[in-house]
Protein backbone atom coordinates (compact mmCIF):
# COMPACT_ATOMS: atom_id res chain seq x y z
CA UNK A 1 0.00 0.00 0.00
CA UNK A 2 2.66 2.45 0.98
CA UNK A 3 4.88 1.22 -2.36
CA UNK A 4 1.31 1.97 -4.19
CA UNK A 5 1.11 5.79 -2.45
CA UNK A 6 4.91 6.13 -3.15
CA UNK A 7 3.68 5.78 -7.13
CA UNK A 8 1.21 8.03 -7.19
CA UNK A 9 2.54 11.10 -5.43
CA UNK A 10 6.13 10.30 -8.25
CA UNK A 11 3.30 10.11 -11.04
CA UNK A 12 1.69 13.42 -8.96
CA UNK A 13 4.83 15.26 -9.23
CA UNK A 14 5.86 14.95 -12.83
CA UNK A 15 2.64 15.35 -13.92
CA UNK A 16 2.88 18.60 -11.88
CA UNK A 17 6.17 19.65 -13.53
CA UNK A 18 4.95 18.58 -16.94
CA UNK A 19 2.40 20.83 -16.32
CA UNK A 20 4.58 23.97 -15.75
CA UNK A 21 6.52 23.09 -18.45
CA UNK A 22 3.71 22.94 -21.22
CA UNK A 23 2.44 26.46 -19.20
CA UNK A 24 6.40 28.28 -19.62
CA UNK A 25 6.45 26.75 -23.46
CA UNK A 26 2.76 28.59 -24.28
CA UNK A 27 3.94 31.45 -22.24
CA UNK A 28 7.19 32.11 -23.94
CA UNK A 29 5.17 31.14 -27.11
CA UNK A 30 2.57 34.12 -26.17
CA UNK A 31 5.72 36.95 -25.01
CA UNK A 32 7.96 36.24 -28.25
CA UNK A 33 6.76 36.39 -31.79
CA UNK A 34 8.52 35.15 -34.94
CA UNK A 35 11.26 37.07 -35.75
CA UNK A 36 12.81 38.21 -39.50
CA UNK A 37 15.39 38.82 -38.13
CA UNK A 38 17.57 38.11 -34.78
CA UNK A 39 20.43 40.23 -33.29
CA UNK A 40 22.47 38.65 -29.73
CA UNK A 41 23.65 41.66 -27.77
CA UNK A 42 26.81 41.52 -26.51
CA UNK A 43 25.13 42.16 -23.19
CA UNK A 44 23.40 39.22 -23.52
CA UNK A 45 20.37 40.04 -24.63
CA UNK A 46 18.74 38.47 -27.63
CA UNK A 47 16.56 41.34 -29.65
CA UNK A 48 14.18 39.83 -32.01
CA UNK A 49 13.04 41.70 -35.26
CA UNK A 50 9.27 41.76 -35.46
CA UNK A 51 6.63 42.72 -38.27
CA UNK A 52 5.24 46.07 -36.67
CA UNK A 53 1.75 44.18 -37.55
CA UNK A 54 2.53 41.36 -35.80
CA UNK A 55 3.63 42.67 -32.32
CA UNK A 56 1.84 41.96 -28.72
CA UNK A 57 -0.61 44.92 -28.64
CA UNK A 58 -2.44 43.64 -31.14
CA UNK A 59 -3.14 40.38 -28.74
CA UNK A 60 -5.23 43.18 -26.92
CA UNK A 61 -9.20 43.20 -27.63
CA UNK A 62 -9.31 47.18 -27.73
CA UNK A 63 -6.88 46.32 -30.87
CA UNK A 64 -8.61 44.06 -32.60
CA UNK A 65 -8.83 46.07 -35.79
CA UNK A 66 -6.41 48.99 -34.76
CA UNK A 67 -4.48 50.35 -37.69
CA UNK A 68 -0.77 51.70 -36.56
CA UNK A 69 -1.20 55.74 -36.57
CA UNK A 70 0.56 57.96 -38.38
CA UNK A 71 3.35 60.38 -35.86
CA UNK A 72 1.20 63.65 -34.97
CA UNK A 73 2.13 66.78 -36.74
CA UNK A 74 3.25 68.35 -33.37
CA UNK A 75 5.73 65.48 -33.30
CA UNK A 76 7.92 65.97 -36.56
CA UNK A 77 8.75 69.17 -34.73
CA UNK A 78 10.90 68.81 -31.38
CA UNK A 79 8.35 69.64 -28.48
CA UNK A 80 11.45 70.73 -26.55
CA UNK A 81 12.81 74.13 -25.63
CA UNK A 82 16.47 74.01 -24.62
CA UNK A 83 16.91 77.34 -22.71
CA UNK A 84 18.83 77.86 -19.78
CA UNK A 85 20.80 74.40 -21.01
CA UNK A 86 24.09 73.53 -21.21
CA UNK A 87 26.46 71.48 -23.44
CA UNK A 88 25.98 68.71 -21.20
CA UNK A 89 22.66 68.24 -22.57
CA UNK A 90 24.20 66.99 -26.02
CA UNK A 91 25.42 63.84 -23.90
CA UNK A 92 22.70 61.27 -24.84
CA UNK A 93 22.46 57.42 -24.54
CA UNK A 94 22.19 54.65 -27.20
CA UNK A 95 21.67 50.63 -26.46
CA UNK A 96 24.15 47.98 -26.35
CA UNK A 97 22.44 45.84 -28.49
CA UNK A 98 22.81 48.19 -31.58
CA UNK A 99 26.40 47.66 -31.59
CA UNK A 100 25.52 44.17 -33.01
CA UNK A 101 23.09 44.96 -35.54
CA UNK A 102 19.78 46.46 -36.72
CA UNK A 103 16.29 46.08 -37.63
CA UNK A 104 14.99 46.01 -41.02
CA UNK A 105 12.12 49.00 -42.11
CA UNK A 106 8.91 47.49 -41.35
CA UNK A 107 9.79 45.51 -37.82
CA UNK A 108 9.90 46.49 -34.47
CA UNK A 109 13.15 45.01 -32.32
CA UNK A 110 11.68 43.05 -29.33
CA UNK A 111 14.08 42.14 -26.63
CA UNK A 112 13.53 38.17 -26.66
CA UNK A 113 11.57 37.06 -22.90
CA UNK A 114 13.92 33.63 -22.06
CA UNK A 115 12.77 30.38 -19.83
CA UNK A 116 15.03 31.48 -17.01
CA UNK A 117 13.14 34.94 -16.94
CA UNK A 118 9.83 33.38 -16.10
CA UNK A 119 11.62 31.01 -14.11
CA UNK A 120 12.24 33.83 -11.75
CA UNK A 121 9.01 35.17 -11.25
CA UNK A 122 6.36 34.20 -8.58
CA UNK A 123 3.25 34.16 -11.23
CA UNK A 124 3.07 33.34 -14.82
CA UNK A 125 0.02 35.29 -14.61
CA UNK A 126 1.77 38.08 -13.58
CA UNK A 127 5.09 38.08 -15.13
CA UNK A 128 5.81 41.71 -16.71
CA UNK A 129 3.61 43.41 -13.58
CA UNK A 130 4.38 45.23 -10.61
CA UNK A 131 3.92 43.45 -7.23
CA UNK A 132 0.53 43.50 -6.55
CA UNK A 133 1.37 46.16 -2.80
CA UNK A 134 -1.40 48.35 -2.73
CA UNK A 135 -2.76 48.57 0.88
CA UNK A 136 -4.98 51.75 0.90
CA UNK A 137 -6.98 52.84 -2.74
CA UNK A 138 -8.00 56.59 -2.46
CA UNK A 139 -9.00 59.24 -5.59
CA UNK A 140 -8.19 61.95 -2.99
CA UNK A 141 -6.19 63.88 -5.37
CA UNK A 142 -4.51 66.69 -2.81
CA UNK A 143 -3.14 64.07 -0.62
CA UNK A 144 0.12 63.38 -2.71
CA UNK A 145 2.11 60.68 -1.00
CA UNK A 146 3.08 59.07 -4.59
CA UNK A 147 0.10 57.75 -5.87
CA UNK A 148 -3.41 59.07 -5.71
CA UNK A 149 -3.56 58.92 -1.64
CA UNK A 150 -2.26 55.20 -2.83
CA UNK A 151 -0.20 53.64 -0.43
CA UNK A 152 2.43 51.32 -2.23
CA UNK A 153 3.71 48.88 0.77
CA UNK A 154 7.23 48.28 -0.08
CA UNK A 155 7.79 51.38 -2.60
CA UNK A 156 9.86 54.40 -1.28
CA UNK A 157 9.77 57.29 -3.82
CA UNK A 158 11.59 60.51 -4.08
CA UNK A 159 9.43 63.14 -6.73
CA UNK A 160 9.11 66.77 -7.78
CA UNK A 161 5.34 66.90 -8.84
CA UNK A 162 2.58 69.13 -10.56
CA UNK A 163 -1.09 69.13 -10.38
CA UNK A 164 -4.48 71.34 -10.39
CA UNK A 165 -4.54 71.08 -14.28
CA UNK A 166 -5.43 69.20 -17.17
CA UNK A 167 -2.15 67.86 -18.53
CA UNK A 168 -1.84 66.84 -22.02
CA UNK A 169 2.00 66.42 -22.43
CA UNK A 170 5.64 66.39 -20.52
CA UNK A 171 8.75 65.66 -20.46
CA UNK A 172 12.69 65.76 -18.56
CA UNK A 173 15.93 65.08 -18.64
CA UNK A 174 16.74 61.99 -16.27
CA UNK A 175 20.30 61.65 -15.57
CA UNK A 176 21.30 58.16 -16.37
CA UNK A 177 23.40 55.98 -13.50
CA UNK A 178 23.53 52.25 -12.51
CA UNK A 179 22.75 52.23 -9.12
CA UNK A 180 23.71 49.26 -6.25
CA UNK A 181 20.80 46.86 -5.70
CA UNK A 182 21.13 45.45 -2.40
CA UNK A 183 19.07 42.00 -2.83
CA UNK A 184 18.03 40.02 -5.77
CA UNK A 185 13.92 40.70 -5.98
CA UNK A 186 15.11 44.64 -5.08
CA UNK A 187 14.75 47.68 -7.86
CA UNK A 188 15.32 51.22 -8.55
CA UNK A 189 14.13 53.54 -10.97
CA UNK A 190 14.39 57.18 -12.21
CA UNK A 191 11.34 58.46 -14.01
CA UNK A 192 8.44 60.06 -15.31
CA UNK A 193 4.46 59.16 -14.25
CA UNK A 194 1.53 60.78 -15.72
CA UNK A 195 -1.91 59.81 -13.57
CA UNK A 196 -5.10 60.52 -14.02
CA UNK A 197 -8.06 58.70 -11.49
CA UNK A 198 -9.90 55.87 -12.57
CA UNK A 199 -13.10 55.89 -9.82
CA UNK A 200 -11.68 54.08 -6.70
CA UNK A 201 -7.80 53.28 -8.91
CA UNK A 202 -5.92 55.90 -10.67
CA UNK A 203 -4.24 55.62 -14.21
CA UNK A 204 -0.48 55.73 -15.27
CA UNK A 205 1.84 55.77 -18.08
CA UNK A 206 5.80 55.83 -17.04
CA UNK A 207 9.20 55.51 -18.75
CA UNK A 208 12.41 56.15 -17.53
CA UNK A 209 15.34 53.74 -16.35
CA UNK A 210 15.89 51.17 -14.31
CA UNK A 211 17.96 48.75 -12.19
CA UNK A 212 15.74 45.53 -12.03
CA UNK A 213 17.87 42.25 -11.80
CA UNK A 214 14.52 39.87 -10.89
CA UNK A 215 12.74 41.47 -13.84
CA UNK A 216 15.75 41.42 -16.47
CA UNK A 217 17.80 39.17 -15.38
CA UNK A 218 21.32 41.86 -14.40
CA UNK A 219 22.12 44.47 -13.21
CA UNK A 220 22.42 46.69 -16.11
CA UNK A 221 20.62 50.42 -16.86
CA UNK A 222 17.59 50.14 -19.11
CA UNK A 223 15.20 52.04 -20.23
CA UNK A 224 11.46 50.89 -19.82
CA UNK A 225 8.12 52.16 -20.13
CA UNK A 226 5.12 50.97 -17.50
CA UNK A 227 1.38 51.48 -18.20
CA UNK A 228 -1.58 50.42 -15.56
CA UNK A 229 -5.70 50.94 -15.78
CA UNK A 230 -6.30 49.63 -12.00
CA UNK A 231 -3.72 50.86 -9.50
CA UNK A 232 -0.97 47.92 -10.58
CA UNK A 233 -3.34 45.45 -9.46
CA UNK A 234 -4.30 43.54 -12.82
CA UNK A 235 -3.57 45.57 -16.06
CA UNK A 236 -0.46 47.42 -17.75
CA UNK A 237 2.77 45.83 -17.13
CA UNK A 238 6.74 46.56 -18.29
CA UNK A 239 7.55 47.43 -21.83
CA UNK A 240 6.53 44.67 -24.51
CA UNK A 241 5.39 42.12 -22.02
CA UNK A 242 1.43 42.23 -22.52
CA UNK A 243 -0.25 43.83 -25.16
CA UNK A 244 -0.93 47.31 -25.54
CA UNK A 245 1.43 49.68 -25.88
CA UNK A 246 2.02 50.21 -29.60
CA UNK A 247 5.81 50.46 -30.64
CA UNK A 248 6.38 52.47 -34.19
CA UNK A 249 10.36 52.75 -33.66
CA UNK A 250 12.36 50.33 -35.50
CA UNK A 251 16.41 51.62 -33.46
CA UNK A 252 14.87 51.38 -29.77
CA UNK A 253 14.20 48.15 -27.83
CA UNK A 254 11.94 48.73 -24.82
CA UNK A 255 13.87 47.01 -21.77
CA UNK A 256 17.35 46.93 -23.59
CA UNK A 257 20.63 48.34 -21.66
CA UNK A 258 21.05 51.74 -22.49
CA UNK A 259 24.52 53.80 -22.25
CA UNK A 260 26.81 55.59 -21.83
CA UNK A 261 26.50 55.89 -17.84
CA UNK A 262 27.08 58.90 -15.65
CA UNK A 263 30.44 59.00 -13.27
CA UNK A 264 31.20 60.79 -10.59
CA UNK A 265 32.85 63.77 -11.08
CA UNK A 266 33.30 62.92 -14.55
CA UNK A 267 30.71 63.31 -17.44
CA UNK A 268 26.68 63.30 -17.14
CA UNK A 269 24.46 61.65 -19.52
CA UNK A 270 20.85 62.25 -19.95
CA UNK A 271 17.87 60.47 -20.94
CA UNK A 272 15.49 62.62 -22.32
CA UNK A 273 12.31 61.27 -21.85
CA UNK A 274 8.77 62.91 -23.92
CA UNK A 275 5.26 61.94 -23.59
CA UNK A 276 2.47 63.84 -25.36
CA UNK A 277 -1.26 63.07 -26.12
CA UNK A 278 -2.33 63.52 -29.58
CA UNK A 279 -6.05 64.71 -30.50
CA UNK A 280 -7.36 61.25 -30.95
CA UNK A 281 -6.76 60.12 -27.51
CA UNK A 282 -3.21 58.51 -28.19
CA UNK A 283 -0.30 59.05 -25.39
CA UNK A 284 3.12 59.58 -27.50
CA UNK A 285 6.31 58.57 -26.19
CA UNK A 286 9.55 59.80 -27.38
CA UNK A 287 13.28 59.86 -26.32
CA UNK A 288 16.01 62.18 -27.12
CA UNK A 289 14.06 65.21 -28.25
CA UNK A 290 12.58 64.04 -30.90
CA UNK A 291 12.76 60.06 -31.20
CA UNK A 292 9.32 58.24 -31.23
CA UNK A 293 8.82 55.07 -30.00
CA UNK A 294 5.34 54.89 -30.30
CA UNK A 295 2.02 54.93 -28.26
CA UNK A 296 -0.29 53.57 -26.07
CA UNK A 297 -3.95 53.83 -27.94
CA UNK A 298 -6.81 55.80 -26.58
CA UNK A 299 -8.38 52.58 -25.69
CA UNK A 300 -6.91 51.11 -22.95
CA UNK A 301 -7.33 53.73 -20.70
CA UNK A 302 -10.80 55.58 -19.75
CA UNK A 303 -9.18 59.25 -18.26
CA UNK A 304 -6.14 59.06 -19.56
CA UNK A 305 -7.36 59.51 -22.94
CA UNK A 306 -8.58 63.24 -22.49
CA UNK A 307 -5.71 64.71 -19.75
CA UNK A 308 -3.72 63.86 -17.33
CA UNK A 309 -3.90 65.52 -13.65
CA UNK A 310 -1.08 64.87 -12.02
CA UNK A 311 2.65 64.41 -13.24
CA UNK A 312 5.40 63.00 -11.36
CA UNK A 313 9.00 63.15 -12.09
CA UNK A 314 11.83 61.06 -9.89
CA UNK A 315 13.30 58.06 -8.29
CA UNK A 316 11.82 55.41 -6.34
CA UNK A 317 13.05 51.82 -4.63
CA UNK A 318 10.96 48.78 -4.90
CA UNK A 319 12.31 46.72 -1.79
CA UNK A 320 10.15 44.04 0.62
CA UNK A 321 13.00 45.63 2.89
CA UNK A 322 11.26 48.84 2.82
CA UNK A 323 8.43 50.05 5.55
CA UNK A 324 8.66 47.11 7.33
CA UNK A 325 10.98 46.03 10.43
CA UNK A 326 14.90 47.30 10.38
CA UNK A 327 16.85 46.87 8.63
CA UNK A 328 16.00 48.76 5.53
CA UNK A 329 17.44 47.84 1.82
CA UNK A 330 20.90 48.96 1.33
CA UNK A 331 19.56 49.52 -2.57
CA UNK A 332 20.27 53.24 -3.83
CA UNK A 333 17.80 55.23 -5.49
CA UNK A 334 19.25 57.43 -8.29
CA UNK A 335 23.42 57.47 -8.32
CA UNK A 336 23.33 56.70 -4.78
CA UNK A 337 24.20 59.97 -3.11
CA UNK A 338 21.88 61.85 -1.26
CA UNK A 339 20.48 65.15 -3.10
CA UNK A 340 22.59 67.76 -1.63
CA UNK A 341 25.45 66.07 -3.23
CA UNK A 342 24.16 68.42 -6.89
CA UNK A 343 25.90 68.37 -10.14
CA UNK A 344 27.92 65.37 -10.87
CA UNK A 345 27.39 63.90 -7.44
CA UNK A 346 23.61 63.19 -6.97
CA UNK A 347 20.91 62.17 -9.95
CA UNK A 348 18.77 65.14 -11.36
CA UNK A 349 16.30 65.56 -13.13
CA UNK A 350 16.38 68.89 -15.45
CA UNK A 351 14.50 70.63 -18.12
CA UNK A 352 11.64 69.79 -16.59
CA UNK A 353 8.44 70.75 -19.09
CA UNK A 354 4.53 70.15 -19.05
CA UNK A 355 1.73 71.01 -21.83
CA UNK A 356 -1.52 72.11 -20.68
CA UNK A 357 -4.58 73.06 -23.03
CA UNK A 358 -2.52 76.57 -23.42
CA UNK A 359 -0.55 74.38 -26.04
CA UNK A 360 2.12 75.81 -24.21
CA UNK A 361 4.73 73.86 -23.53
CA UNK A 362 6.98 75.57 -20.06
CA UNK A 363 7.68 74.63 -16.42
CA UNK A 364 5.17 74.09 -14.35
CA UNK A 365 3.81 76.78 -12.50
CA UNK A 366 3.55 74.74 -8.97
CA UNK A 367 5.92 72.37 -7.79
CA UNK A 368 6.00 70.17 -4.89
CA UNK A 369 8.94 67.80 -3.84
CA UNK A 370 8.19 64.70 -1.29
CA UNK A 371 10.28 61.96 0.27
CA UNK A 372 8.62 59.35 1.71
CA UNK A 373 11.70 58.06 3.06
CA UNK A 374 13.81 61.40 3.53
CA UNK A 375 16.48 59.96 5.69
CA UNK A 376 17.28 56.94 3.05
CA UNK A 377 16.28 58.97 -0.20
CA UNK A 378 16.52 63.15 0.41
CA UNK A 379 15.31 65.38 -2.07
CA UNK A 380 16.54 69.07 -3.09
CA UNK A 381 14.53 71.53 -5.84
CA UNK A 382 17.99 73.93 -6.46
CA UNK A 383 16.95 77.05 -8.04
CA UNK A 384 19.81 79.47 -8.58
CA UNK A 385 17.45 82.15 -10.02
CA UNK A 386 17.47 83.51 -13.66
CA UNK A 387 16.97 79.48 -15.00
CA UNK A 388 14.91 76.56 -14.34
CA UNK A 389 14.82 74.74 -11.17
CA UNK A 390 17.08 71.25 -11.30
CA UNK A 391 15.58 68.50 -9.32
CA UNK A 392 18.22 66.74 -6.91
CA UNK A 393 17.18 63.49 -5.66
CA UNK A 394 18.32 59.79 -4.13
CA UNK A 395 20.48 58.40 -1.50
CA UNK A 396 22.17 54.80 -0.76
CA UNK A 397 19.15 53.41 1.60
CA UNK A 398 20.23 51.82 4.78
CA UNK A 399 22.66 53.92 6.96
CA UNK A 400 22.90 53.98 10.88
CA UNK A 401 21.04 56.20 11.96
CA UNK A 402 19.33 58.24 9.19
CA UNK A 403 18.12 54.97 7.59
CA UNK A 404 18.40 52.11 10.14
Amino acid sequence: MEKYKVAILLLCSLFALSFSEVEIKAKLKLLNKPAVKTIKSEDGDIIDCVNIYKQHAFDHPALKNHTIQKIPIFFQESQYSNKNSDSQDNLKISQTWQKSGSCPKGTIPIRRILKKDLLRTTSLDRFGLKPPTLLNNSTNTSNFNGSFGVILNSHSGAHIQTSGSNFIGAEANINVWNPKIDLDEDSSTAQMWLKAANGLDFESIEAGWMVNPDFYGNHDTRFFTYWTKDSYKSTGCFDLTCSGFVQTNSEVALGAAILPISSENGDQFELNVGIYLDELGHWWLKINHNVPIGYWPDGLFVSLKHSAVLVQWGGQVFSPKVRTSPPHTGTWMGSGYSADGRFRRACFIRNIRIKDYSLELKYPDRVHIDSQEPGCYSVVNDDEGGKDPEFYFGGPGRRDNECP
